[in-house]
């Protein structure tokens, strides 16, 4: 009984230490003359602070590597300088059936965006989920070295990837546009910020679903954007400053689709062609009235658009837009000063030539395009067709050459088309067929559905987290 009472006593003097402690902690203040410390007072470096919207665009610089190359060739942008996805080269293109060689291969971040490649390096738009950020990388075109990244922090969630446009570049310059409208413009060389702009800022753009698949243009300097926001429908950009040097007023309501802006030449005058989602317009590229709207159509107008408008003839635009939509002819006509514009014909994608993802190939008066996967029986297939029957393929690839959404591109005569799977089929171009030469399995690829870019004998692919270069000379 006497142990007992004990341990009770220490039990309750335990519990009252520690009530009183609590207690005392409660109501005793460890300093009475507390201040309120003055903004600035603490010497914070001025602007390190910011909301979560306020992405500082190329904020963030990281240089690993020098190199020196004397390579000179180039591809310069999206579908390449001339806009048609054609180069033509005096190099030798291989078509034996030795594999080309993966010379290197890169890992990134889950998307689509494809290069641009400039006296031997190699430019494009990357995105890591670690660090939520757009990243310019640069590397060594001959060795896969990186050279250099300039990045920024932009949270985005994945929506079937990430980055999806190609850069813009010249001896002067590379402008790349995000997945959430950011334009940035570098140093080539150095990667040196020069400037920025955010379209959903600057012009209240409205970004689309699936991101950004706009591809910046430059036309003699200026830089041609088509933001679609609630003012401005297109604007020319100082591609030295991103001083604006023109708006095209949005005066149709246009919204931004995922399709580029197309410079040519309709009626004898210089024009861009944009297909938004509302519909297609063209806005005058001559100097003396550049950015005049001078015609547009709502007769045409996908809910949702990824290729480009493709120039058939000095007044005929051929267009094509996936999930159902199929294929327009657009005839457009200039007389007693007024421009119209015309579609002559419309079918859905199981009653002629289409494509969902790529922009077709005009060739030799020919449309060489992959079908999309509403396209009945063609579903998946490489086509040949005539601008002049837009329902009757002229030739079609055999039943077990189907490529989903993956790109193609044209290099002398020779076709190379990435199955979007990862394996790259080699045709010759003929007057009115197509003769597989080879095929090559470049990688286990899932979703390969960035552009190809050519230069000094090397191909670029790209699947939806690797990017490989062969040599193929």
């Amino acid at each position: 009984m006497k142990k007992k009472r004990i341990i009770t006593g220490i039990t309750l003097f335990v519990i009252l230490i520690y009530t009183g402690v609590i207690i005392g902690w409660h109501v005793y203040t460890p300093h009475e003359n507390l201040t309120i410390q003055a903004p600035g007072a603490d010497n914070r470096p001025e602007g390190s602070t910011r909301a979560a919207n306020d992405v500082l665009i190329g904020e963030f610089f990281m240089k690993y590597d020098d190199a020196s190359s004397e390579l000179t060739g180039k591809w310069s942008s999206f579908r390449g300088a001339l806009s048609t996805n054609i180069i033509k080269t005096t190099e030798s293109i291989l078509t034996s059936e030795e594999e080309y060689p993966v010379l290197w291969s890169v890992e990134t971040g889950e998307g689509h965006a494809a290069p641009v490649i400039y006296n031997g390096r190699v430019y494009f738009l990357d995105y890591n989920e670690q660090l939520s950020s757009d990243a310019l990388r640069c590397f060594s075109l001959e060795t896969g070295k990186e050279l250099w990244r300039r990045w920024y922090r932009v949270p985005i969630k994945r929506n079937h990837g990430f980055s999806r446009t190609v850069p813009a570049i010249s001896d002067d310059y590379i402008i790349t546009i995000g997945p959430e409208g950011h334009v940035m413009c570098c140093d080539p060389v150095t990667g040196d910020m020069k400037w920025s702009l955010d379209m959903q800022k600057e012009f209240k753009t409205e970004v689309p679903f699936w991101y950004t698949g706009q591809c910046p243009r430059v036309d003699n300097g200026t830089l041609i954007l088509a933001p679609a926001g609630e003012e401005v429908l297109l604007a020319g950009l100082d591609c030295q400053t991103g001083d604006i040097r023109w708006t095209t007023p949005n005066t149709l309501k246009y919204k931004m689709s995922h399709s580029s802006v197309m410079p040519m030449t309709l009626g004898g005058k210089k024009t861009y062609v944009y297909i938004s989602v509302g519909g297609v317009c063209g806005v005058s590229a001559e100097e003396s009235d550049r950015g005049t709207l001078l015609w547009e159509t709502s007769k045409w107008q996908p809910s949702v658009v990824a290729p480009s408008p493709l120039q058939l003839s000095s007044n005929q635009i051929f267009m094509v837009a996936g999930y159902g939509t199929g294929g327009a002819l657009l005839r457009v006509d200039h007389s007693a000063g007024k421009w119209t514009a015309t579609v002559t014909d419309q079918y859905k994608p199981n009653e002629g030539l289409s494509s969902e993802q790529q922009t077709p190939i005009f060739y030799n008066n020919m449309i060489i395009s992959v079908m999309p996967k509403d396209a009945g029986g063609h579903r998946g297939k490489l086509v040949y067709y005539s601008p002049s029957d837009l329902h009757s393929p002229v030739w079609t690839s055999a039943a077990d050459e189907r490529f989903g959404l993956g790109p193609y591109i044209i290099i002398n005569d020779k076709l190379f088309v990435f199955k979007d799977d990862g394996e790259l089929y080699v045709y010759e171009v003929q007057a009115k067929s197509m003769k597989l030469l080879k095929k090559q399995r470049i990688m286990d690829g899932a979703d390969a559905w960035g552009p190809l870019a050519y230069a000094d004998g090397m191909l670029i692919v790209r699947d939806a987290h690797n990017v490989n270069c062969l040599k193929i000379v």
